[in-house]
Formats: structure tokens, C-alpha cells, sequence
């Protein structure tokens, strides 16, 4: 069974930095791309950034510049280290798996965790 292990939230002042870390346990055949989304209260999930497995990363408008996505060789790990946070990143932060094969010939499947909390305050 293929879950998505996240780790690496808590709270930071604003101007801090937190690296989240999301792990693939179990065996998969293949992933098309990996990334983070989050959600705060009231709000609707958003893309903050996402990183495929040829390596090309994609993210949005308002962490560019601030936020990494970086993955490991062996694919099934991704980072996202998270510098010159703002309280409005405050938020839910959930690891997605997109495009899963478990095996060679099984359907695509989209995978999440469970989210890390993520909280931005003097």
C-alpha cells in the first residue's frame, strides 16, 4: 500500500525558513510528478510547487523566488525548502503524488498525505 509520509512543519517567525520533506513508502513502479499544495482556514487547496520527474518544477506566483522544490535521485522524496516566510503562508501543507503506477500496467492514481501544519507568527 502506497502512503505519502510529510514532515518538516511547526511554527516560524516571520523572515524563517522550514524545509518540508514528503516521502513515497511502499513500492510504485512510476510517479509523474510530485509536489506540495496547501490550504488555509476558509480557503480553497492552491499548487504552491510541484517538480516532475524529469525535473522541471512549476510553481506559484506568490512563493517564486522564496520557495525550492528539489527531489531526490532515486525519486519518491521531495523537498521544498521554504525561506523568507510570511504569515500568509500560514496554512495546511499536503504532499501529492500525481500519475502512480504501482505497477508497470495498473492505472494512474493520484496520492496525498495526511498534511503538515505549517504557521507563520511573531
Amino acid at each position: 500500500q502506497v502512503q505519502l509520509v510529510e514532515s518538516g512543519g511547526g511554527l516560524v517567525q516571520p523572515g524563517g525558513s522550514l524545509k518540508l520533506s514528503c516521502v513515497v513508502s511502499g513500492r510504485f513502479f512510476s510517479i509523474k510528478t510530485m509536489g506540495w499544495y496547501r490550504q488555509a482556514p476558509g480557503k480553497q487547496r492552491e499548487l504552491v510547487a510541484a517538480i516532475t520527474f524529469g525535473g522541471i518544477t512549476n510553481y506559484a506566483d506568490s512563493v517564486k523566488g522564496r520557495f525550492t522544490i528539489s527531489r531526490d535521485g532515486a525519486w519518491g522524496t521531495v523537498y521544498m525548502q521554504m525561506n523568507s516566510l510570511k504569515p500568509e503562508d500560514t496554512a495546511l501543507y499536503y504532499c501529492n503524488a500525481d500519475g502512480l503506477r504501482q505497477l508497470r500496467y495498473t492505472p494512474e492514481l493520484t496520492y496525498w498525505g495526511q498534511g503538515t501544519q505549517v504557521t507563520v507568527s511573531s
